[in-house]
């Protein structure tokens, strides 16, 4: 009988999954990237500066950044209340060699958008 594996242990054995996972979604970076240009923005703020990311999809993307400590949270008991985002020490490090793959996707996407443009699959084969 095969033994299937939990995403818990396998998270724990591949760090490169563990965190790619994470980030390969479609808002960490941005919002990551985004803070980074700032000291601390406002989540209204945030939200205006990437544009096309729903409130919920920012909360949830912020909250799973904080747990990750990727990101800092700052609640203000103000009237009407004010909560402040900013990255990490460990953001700003994760940031670092992402930076270069940013550099990379600038220089190359146009490269990427022809090839895809002139891409052929390979025939198909069918089952006998």
């Amino acid at each position: 009988m095969a033994v299937h594996k939990s995403k818990v242990e396998w998270a724990e054995r591949c760090p490169i999954r563990d965190v790619l996972e994470r980030m390969g979604d479609r808002w960490s970076m941005l919002v990551l990237f985004t803070l980074s240009d700032h000291q601390t923005l406002r989540f209204s703020v945030l939200k205006t500066t990437i544009g096309d990311i729903s409130q919920r999809m920012l909360s949830q993307t912020l909250r799973r950044l904080e747990q990750d400590g990727l990101v800092l949270r700052t609640a203000h008991a103000t009237v009407p209340p004010r909560v402040d985002y900013a990255l990490s020490a460990l953001g700003e490090s994760f940031l670092m060699p992402m930076r270069g793959l940013l550099q990379w996707a600038e220089q190359n996407h146009q490269n990427v958008r022809e090839a895809r443009a002139t891409y052929v699959p390979p025939p198909r084969h069918e089952a006998l």
